[in-house]
């Protein structure tokens, strides 16, 4: 029998950075991972070098053989979508199970106790995914006290979003992408230039006919840059006088939700 390897993925989430930190003592052979599209955001990249520095141990980096722009030719410029989640197939799950190989692997997901998914499966016989947060007992506020005692914190991005993920990442709400615009303006309009090298007449005689932003392209999302963060304000404070106390974090994703509840990507944003 060979040996079997314990591996846990890193998202650049709050979640995965808690549950590293927590096996870190418990599973001493554990090996991290992140699956980099090379899309991130500045912050995930700052925040995985804090998190190898706490654990003592490097996160491997694997990549996509292609960048996302080879796929988005192979796709005939198809872009990635709810219905359409092939950057997910490409450039998380494929390079991951190509990293495995046929090794037997135990997989630690990051899967809190007060979660109702289950995240990335492996259709892999070989690969048998552990939820150590649900069998503890561990819920969002333990994923917090387990990063504020190890001096990691949140990501910075969580000033403005929710979610790890690429920075064009389609599961971004309205409010995010204007903060993707204020906080980095060179990313929105790199974003804007792939959403536009293939017109919206162009997909819609192909039968496609969405953008990154559901029912309107980036431009025009940004027309409404006003109306959307009035709105967004405006369920920041509800979020916030609904119950007392309440983290920014949680007041933030409470007021998200009202402008899209859409579920995020389970390989990205734990």
């Amino acid at each position: 029998m060979s040996k079997v390897r314990h591996v846990m993925g890193i998202s650049g989430g709050k979640d995965s950075a808690a549950l590293a930190i927590y096996m870190r003592d418990r599973q001493p052979e554990i090996e991290y991972f992140f699956c980099d599209t090379g899309a991130e955001l500045p912050e995930t990249y700052e925040y995985l070098l804090k998190l190898e520095a706490v654990l003592g141990k490097s996160i491997a980096r694997l990549n996509s053989t292609r960048g996302f722009e080879h796929w988005l030719n192979v796709y005939q410029g198809a872009l990635p979508s709810p219905q359409m989640r092939w950057c997910t197939k490409v450039l998380k799950i494929k390079p991951l199970e190509e990293w495995l190989g046929d090794d037997h692997a135990i997989s630690y997901v990051a899967i809190r106790a007060d979660e109702h998914r289950d995240g990335y499966i492996s259709t892999k016989p070989n690969i048998t995914a552990v939820y150590p947060f649900k069998e503890a007992g561990i819920d969002k506020a333990g994923v917090v006290d387990i990063l504020d005692k190890a001096g990691v914190g949140l990501p910075k991005y969580y000033e403005w979003r929710t979610r790890s993920g690429c920075y064009f990442c389609f599961f971004q709400r309205k409010a995010e992408w204007v903060g993707l615009a204020e906080h980095h303006p060179e990313l929105f309009d790199q974003a804007v230039a792939i959403e536009g090298k293939e017109s919206y007449e162009e997909r819609a005689m192909k039968g496609r006919t969405y953008t990154w932003s559901n029912g309107e392209t980036l431009p025009e999302l940004l027309e409404r840059r006003d109306e959307i963060l009035t709105k967004h304000a405006a369920a920041m404070d509800r979020a916030a006088r609904s119950r007392k106390n309440l983290p920014l974090i949680e007041v933030m994703g409470s007021a998200l939700d009202e402008d899209d509840d859409a579920s995020g990507c389970f390989a990205c944003h734990l």
